[in-house]
């Protein structure tokens, strides 16, 4: 085979890998929409019942649906949607999750926030992992943390791991807590 023709096999297949990517790209979008809508719909249905005024955004970035939950004025009930630490939202999280699952028998990894609650402790969260890592340079070893759940431990993890650190999960349930280590 000649160079110019290999040269021609290489961009059709790249071509055809590039068409490819990008109806897989326009294929998750389209299914990341659907659970958000689901989800919405599910949520928005829990809120008339309980007759809790809210507006409900969806937005899809980073390959997961995000949906929020805001009023126009500070809401006592919507407040109560978030609980105490979260639990109440993590328990709606999971609620919306498996309304997309019983829908579309595909698991979905939306994320759920209520009045900015989410938002408001990714930044406690940045504090925790700058205070654990200034505690690890400050006496060497580790240090472990209170548990928290899957996604704050991520937000954890990559703000340690942007300080240089690392950090592991360790534990089980609910339990399961970060270590932050120098190496």
């Amino acid at each position: 085979m000649s160079a110019e023709s290999t040269e021609e096999v290489t961009a059709a297949v790249t071509e055809e890998q590039d068409d490819v990517q990008e109806e897989t790209l326009s294929k998750t979008a389209s299914r990341l929409e659907e659970e958000g809508d689901i989800a919405a719909d599910y949520l928005e249905e829990l809120l008339d019942i309980a007759d809790i005024d809210g507006d409900i955004d969806i937005e899809v970035r980073n390959g997961r649906t995000y949906i929020s939950i805001a009023a126009e004025e500070e809401s006592d009930a919507l407040e109560s949607l978030v609980g105490q630490d979260g639990e109440v939202l993590e328990a709606l999280q999971e609620l919306a999750r498996l309304s997309v699952l019983s829908a579309t028998e595909n698991r979905s990894r939306l994320v759920l926030d209520i009045n900015g609650y989410r938002k408001d402790r990714a930044g406690v969260l940045q504090q925790i992992a700058e205070d654990a890592v200034a505690k690890v340079k400050e006496n060497g070893g580790t240090v472990a943390l209170e548990p928290m759940s899957a996604y704050e431990r991520k937000i954890v993890h990559d703000a340690v791991a942007d300080l240089g650190f690392v950090s592991e999960s360790e534990g089980e349930g609910a339990g399961r807590h970060i270590v932050v280590s120098a190496d």
